[in-house]
């Protein structure tokens, strides 16, 4: 009998569910984070005058580019961080951090420029240096709260684990 909700006979008031895959973690992953990113986004366009989007279909759609665009970013920065960790010596390790800021830091602005090829005049970032600072301060947040929300569930599921002393 193959459920995905059945009681273990060892303690019957508690269910086992079964594992998720590595594909529904990413799916839940990369839905959750365009949702924050969407939130973020909406939030700064209704209290943030640096920031303008005119529709809430906008506002997806540039969710969804920004959620690809970091992601995107995070890993060719992972890929540049394993190629210079494999080599020894200072020099090694300075290009391996110059090489990463410089990724972070000038992705932003590929990021706003296929925002601006993308969107146009529909999605508006402004104020100091033509947007940038509106612009970076906006990534930096929804950064910020996606790993607040990755460490939330990791937290949660390491409480489960406490609880059941490893059982599953």
């Amino acid at each position: 009998m193959k459920e995905s909700l059945r009681k273990t006979e060892e303690d019957p008031g508690v269910a086992l569910i079964d594992r998720p895959t590595t594909a529904q973690r990413l799916y839940v992953r990369y839905v959750s984070h365009t949702l924050i990113d969407l939130t973020i986004l909406n939030l700064f366009d209704e209290y943030w005058k640096h920031i303008a989007v005119d529709s809430f279909t906008t506002s997806i759609l540039a969710a969804i580019l920004l959620q690809f665009l970091l992601k995107a970013t995070l890993a060719l920065e992972h890929r540049v961080a394993v190629y210079f960790n494999s080599k020894s010596g200072s020099l090694a390790k300075f290009l391996r951090w110059f090489c990463a800021w410089l990724i972070l830091f000038g992705s932003k602005f590929v990021m706003l420029e296929a925002i601006n090829l993308l969107f146009g005049d529909r999605v508006l970032f402004t104020g100091p240096l033509d947007g940038i600072v509106a612009f970076i301060v906006i990534v930096v947040v929804m950064v910020v709260a996606e790993g607040i929300a990755a460490r939330i569930y990791w937290a949660l599921g390491n409480e489960d684990i406490k609880k059941t002393g490893g059982k599953t």
